[in-house]
C-alpha cells in the first residue's frame, strides 16, 4: 500500500509518496496549499495520510477521515490557528484531487496521550477544566515519535531502555521528556504557544500580560496575532529566521545577540526541567530545522548542560550530514542529531488503521 503523506505548515506544504517499506517514491513541496498541481505527476496512491497538529481529547491515534471527523477537526481549529486551518484546507484539496482514495488523520498530540496527570493538569478551576477540556496536550508528536525510534536504531538498542530529552527546534519548537519510549513531559501545552521562544511565537509568558493588554485597549484578536505571529525571535529582532539572526550576531548586532541569549536561557531551563521529570538523562536528541542544521545551537545547549554529563564533539558537530552521533569521547550522555521524518510517521499511522 503506497501512502501519500500530506504535511501542511502554516504557509507551505510537503508531500511524500511512501512505499510500505518506508522508501520515498516521490516528493513535492510548495508555498501555499494548492494540491492539484503537486499531485498531477505523481503515481496514484492507495491511501492518504494528513498531519493535524491538534487532536484534542478525542483523537489519541490515527483515524480514518469521514465527514463527522472533519466536523470535529474544525471545532479544534482555534486551538492551533497557524496550522489546523491549513491542514483542513489541504485535506479538502487532496480529497478533491484524489477522489475515492481513503484518507487518515494523524495527530501531533497523540504521542503525548501518555502524559501523567501531574504533567497534563493545569491548576485551574475544575469547572473550566471539565467544560472546556483544559489540559496540556503537547505537540510535535509525529517528529518525537520518529526520533525515538530512530535514536534506538542509532544506539543499537531498544529505546525503552533510555531516558531521552528530544529537542524539536524549528520555527515552532518544543522539547519532550521520554522514558521507556513514551512521553512523560513536554514544553507545549493546551496550544502550541507554551514553552520555548520560537520564530514568531512568544512561548511561555505571564498569563497576566495578555489580560493586562486587553484591559488597556488591545482587542483579543490583536493580542492573539501578537503572541502567534509577532513575538518570539521576530519580536526581539524583526525576523524569525535563525540563519539571519546568527549572521547579524556575528557582526555584533546588539538585538541579535540579546535574542540568542533569551532563546538559550529558555531552552536551557526547559531542557533541565525535562531532565528533572525523567530523574536523569541518557540521550539528548536534536531534530527539526534548527536542531538539524545549526551547530551553534547544539553546542551552546551542550555547554549549558555539561553539568548533567552532556558533551558534543566539535568536529562531529560541525560536520553533521543527516543522522549523526555527535557525542564527545568523555561524555556520559549520548547526543544525537536525527533528521525529522514526519512523513514516515504519517505513513505508518495510515497503514496502522487501514491495514
Amino acid at each position: 500500500m503506497r501512502v501519500l503523506t500530506v504535511n501542511p505548515g502554516s504557509s507551505s506544504l510537503k508531500l511524500s509518496l511512501v512505499d510500505p517499506d518506508g522508501t520515498v517514491i516521490a516528493e513535492e513541496s510548495g508555498a501555499g496549499h494548492e494540491m492539484a498541481p503537486l499531485v498531477a505527476d505523481m503515481p496514484r496512491p492507495d491511501a492518504i495520510g494528513v498531519r493535524f497538529v491538534h487532536g484534542g481529547t478525542e483523537f489519541t491515534g490515527p483515524v480514518v477521515i469521514d465527514d463527522g471527523v472533519v466536523e470535529r477537526l474544525h471545532a479544534l481549529a482555534d486551538l492551533a490557528p497557524l496550522h489546523q486551518p491549513a491542514s483542513l484546507h489541504a485535506l479538502s484539496e487532496i480529497r478533491a484531487a484524489l477522489p475515492g482514495v481513503p484518507a487518515v488523520a494523524c495527530f501531533d498530540t497523540s504521542f503525548h496521550a501518555t502524559l501523567p496527570d501531574a504533567a497534563a493538569t493545569y491548576a485551574l478551576p475544575a469547572r473550566w477544566r471539565e467544560q472546556f477540556g483544559l489540559r496540556r496536550y503537547g505537540f510535535h508528536g509525529l517528529s518525537f515519535s520518529y526520533a525515538v525510534r530512530r535514536a534506538g536504531e542509532m544506539l543499537g538498542s531498544d529505546p525503552a531502555g533510555f531516558r531521552m530529552v528530544i529537542c524539536h527546534l524549528g520555527s515552532g519548537a518544543s522539547l519532550a521528556a521520554v522514558a521507556d519510549g513514551v512521553s512523560v513531559d513536554t514544553t507545549m501545552g493546551f496550544t502550541p504557544l507554551e514553552g520555548l521562544v520560537m520564530a514568531s511565537r512568544a512561548g511561555s509568558v505571564d498569563p497576566g500580560i495578555p489580560l493586562w493588554l486587553i484591559k488597556h485597549g488591545l482587542s483579543v484578536g490583536e493580542v492573539n496575532e501578537g503572541l502567534e505571529r509577532d513575538s518570539g525571535l521576530r519580536g526581539l529582532t524583526g525576523t524569525g529566521d535563525m540563519r539571519e539572526i546568527r549572521s547579524r550576531a556575528a557582526s555584533y548586532d546588539v538585538d541579535a545577540l540579546a535574542a540568542l541569549d533569551v532563546y538559550h536561557h529558555r531552552l536551557r531551563g526547559c531542557a533541565a526541567a525535562m531532565v528533572a521529570s525523567l530523574g536523569g538523562l541518557d540521550v539528548l536528541v536534536f531534530t527539526g530545522g534548527v536542531g538539524e542544521h545549526d551547530p551553534s545551537v547544539r553546542m551552546r545547549l551542550a555547554g549549558d548542560l555539561e553539568f548533567l554529563g552532556v558533551g558534543i564533539d566539535h568536529e562531529l558537530n560541525e560536520g553533521v550530514d543527516g543522522d549523526t552521533d555527535v557525542t564527545s569521547g568523555d561524555a556520559r550522555v549520548r547526543s544525537l542529531v536525527v533528521t525529522a521524518r514526519e512523513d514516515l510517521e504519517i505513513a505508518s499511522g495510515a497503514l496502522q488503521v487501514l491495514g
